[in-house]
């Protein structure tokens, strides 16, 4: 494991320190549980680009013409 200095405005620190004390868990918690989420999101997104690329708009229409084309059901209509 390694460790990173960071400096950070005083009122994001003291608002950390809140908030991993109402969770009851430690700042380095805190902080170690929101980079992993923003680093998920930001992966999924070039995840999903990657993968859109290689679809194909023939093969997408042709699986779609597949299709019924009839109403939903009552309990799936907006």
């Amino acid at each position: 494991m390694s460790t990173l200095s960071v400096r950070l405005p005083e009122s994001m620190h003291k608002k950390i320190r809140e908030l991993a004390s109402k969770e009851g868990i430690s700042m380095n918690q805190l902080i170690n549980s929101a980079v992993s989420e923003k680093l998920s999101a930001l992966m999924t997104v070039k995840y999903l680009e990657e993968r859109g690329k290689l679809g194909s708009r023939k093969d997408f229409e042709r699986i779609l013409s597949k299709v019924p084309d009839q109403e939903p059901e009552e309990r799936d209509k907006l």
